[in-house]
């Protein structure tokens, strides 16, 4: 079992970056950087590349609505150009919300994008001349679309590996399918160990029956909330409002892909709730309907004894990354927290 954590967007990332360091040294495996409205993903990730010698880089996520395929490809072959092979390509469609208000371009066919953007950066990666024919994505754009003067190009430089590991974002049974068949690694939201056969058994199978085994076992980061200690439980509730924000608040009513998973879970009554209430402006009841069981169960949150036997429950339901969320938000408790799961793990 692996551990990684998320860069925080939020505050001087000139320290955030001097964290991360004394976080590799504590044992951290894979950093990641999240681009949602925020600064984006790529500078941050090319800084860290710099003054990090060992720890995995991850973007998660890049969306795939706001670059042109080429793009993500020549920008992933270049941030594992600078971190000497150690980044990884963390893709995901995002959401309606901020793919058509913030970037302002449709949210059309995430699976079909998808599956092309995969397609072509590694075409880009192995030099191939980019020829692509595909429903969403002709390159080089054909002549009766612009002046006609475009050609099939390679890339000029010849990158550190052929093939950057994916990473893809999914929820849905279809998008969790192709991440199965298509993707280095899966990273899926609020993994729930004891339901997550029931909810992605029959898509991870399906997907793994069409994989290409020269993409090797898929890798599952799922992120979790962390508190380890004796006197700890009061810290569940701390989880609570994250969680209705997704399932309340992430999406309009009958587009809200979390509160669709916390449907499939079994939470059908008290996820329509926690939406009711959130959009309702009412955040504070929403969170205090949160199930406890959907906190507990995503988390890791109790003694150590407790926690190590939740890790054994996430790594038999599949889980090969474990994504720290400390809820002691000082460095100092991040580190220990990194320092004591290294030790579980």
């Amino acid at each position: 079992m692996r551990i990684g954590m998320q860069a925080s967007y939020a505050g001087d990332f000139h320290q955030t970056a001097a964290e991360v360091r004394d976080l590799e040294s504590a044992g951290l495996d894979v950093v990641l950087c999240a681009e949602v409205y925020t600064f984006d993903a790529v500078s941050q990730l090319g800084y860290l590349a710099a003054v990090t010698e060992r720890v995995e880089l991850m973007s998660a996520i890049l969306p795939i609505y706001s670059r042109t395929p080429a793009l993500i490809a020549m920008t992933a072959a270049g941030l594992d150009l600078v971190s000497g092979g150690r980044f990884t390509l963390g893709l995901g469609a995002s959401g309606p919300q901020v793919v058509e208000g913030w970037h302002g371009v449709p949210y059309d066919a995430p699976l079909q994008r998808t599956r092309e953007v995969v397609e072509i950066c590694r075409q880009v990666w192995r030099r191939d001349r980019l020829v692509h024919d595909g429903p969403k994505y002709t390159v080089p754009l054909p002549p009766d679309q612009g002046t006609g003067l475009g050609k099939p190009l390679k890339l000029i430089n010849t990158p550190v590996r052929e093939r950057v590991p994916v990473l893809l974002a999914a929820l849905g049974p279809k998008n969790v399918e192709l991440a199965a068949e298509i993707a280095e690694k899966w990273e899926p939201i609020f993994f729930l160990p004891e339901r997550a056969a029931d909810v992605w058994g029959a898509p991870l199978a399906a997907g793994r029956a069409k994989r290409d085994p020269a993409l090797g076992e898929l890798d599952v980061v799922a992120g979790v909330p962390v508190a380890i200690g004796e006197d700890v439980d009061h810290l569940v509730d701390a989880v609570r409002p994250a969680l209705a924000l997704y399932v309340g608040g992430m999406g309009a009513r009958g587009r809200n892909f979390y509160n669709d998973l916390a449907r499939r879970y079994g939470f059908e009554a008290e996820a329509e709730t926690v939406q009711e209430l959130y959009l309702a402006g009412r955040k504070e009841e929403a969170a205090a309907a949160v199930p406890d069981d959907l906190v507990r169960l995503t988390s890791l949150i109790g003694p150590e004894s407790y926690v190590a036997e939740r890790i054994a429950a996430f790594a038999e339901a599949g889980v090969t990354t474990l994504t720290l969320q400390p809820l002691d938000d000082t460095r100092e408790g991040r580190l220990r927290t990194v320092e004591t799961m290294r030790r579980l793990c």
